[in-house]
């Protein structure tokens, strides 16, 4: 069996308002999008280390060979634009620190699943120019492991329209863009607005056909991908000199199954946030 590294990047869309309460969910959105959007003015004065790791996976999912392990310096980059013709966007930035417990040599390649520079923040999506992209539902109150004490909104989100399949190339790697193709539920407390956990899935599986020039010696190529899972965690990191809690990133575990490809899973988790004050003091 042929086999290839690919990486699928599934864009996310959707937000309408129930009929049975449009009031009340048009006013938790509106509070939801200013909560990311303060979240963003303060996380652009926040670094951390990212430790990825991304395991290639055989079909029945368990490990197919080692983990790439990577190490990021990482910070997000927040344009606070009011110019309507160019609304802001917040971008995650990403320093390479370390390939597999070593420092990068010059002859390291980025591998074709290495998280990118430059990627959309996952909680974007919540921005007021991104959110008709979106259908939401709100689906009562829950609870998270760890966080009794508060009480949270569950949101359901869905893509609106699917957009067509694009891929780019170079040599054996592919990035897949399907977008429109998502659905997720969000917990957001109910009190603050913060966001605690955003979780994502395919609304269905799809087929991407292989140009032919990547056929290889196996004649026409038809890939499935079947599943595209994601859980995005987030936890409270308190700062000192001055006190301030933020809610930052904890961890993101994705999955996603190919038929016909490699499948892979990829964890990421952070810590050693570190703040910027004025006058160049890092506090930890």
């Amino acid at each position: 069996m042929n086999r290839w590294a690919t990486a699928a990047a599934l864009s996310l869309l959707g937000v309408a308002v129930t009929a049975q309460a449009p009031g009340d969910l048009t006013d938790v959105l509106t509070r939801l999008s200013d909560r990311v959007q303060q979240y963003y003015g303060r996380a652009q004065s926040i670094v951390s280390m990212e430790r990825v790791f991304v395991q290639p996976l055989r079909h029945d999912l368990m490990p197919d060979g080692f983990a790439r392990v990577l190490e990021f310096e990482l910070r997000v980059e927040w344009d606070a634009s009011t110019d309507p013709d160019r609304p802001p966007e917040a971008h995650i930035i990403r320093e390479l620190r370390k390939v597999n417990g070593r420092a990068p040599r010059a002859k390291d390649e980025a591998g074709c699943l290495d998280p990118k520079s430059g990627a959309l923040e996952p909680l974007a999506m919540l921005l007021p120019h991104h959110r008709s992209e979106y259908t939401f539902v709100r689906n009562g109150i829950g609870s998270l492991k760890g966080l009794k004490d508060r009480r949270f909104m569950m949101l359901d989100y869905k893509s609106r329209t699917p957009g067509p399949i694009d891929a780019k190339w170079k040599g054996d790697c592919v990035s897949i863009d399907a977008p429109g193709r998502t659905k997720g539920r969000i917990w957001v407390d109910e009190v603050t607005h913060d966001v605690l956990r955003l979780d994502e899935q395919l609304t269905t599986q799809f087929e991407y056909q292989v140009p032919k020039e990547h056929w290889g010696f196996i004649g026409p190529v038809v890939w499935v991908v079947e599943r595209a899972d994601s859980s995005v965690r987030y936890r409270p990191v308190a700062f000192h000199d001055p006190e301030e809690t933020v809610l930052l990133p904890d961890t993101i575990d994705s999955l996603t199954v190919f038929r016909n490809a490699q499948s892979y899973r990829i964890s990421q988790t952070f810590s050693g946030y570190k703040r910027f004050i004025t006058g160049g003091r890092i506090v930890k």
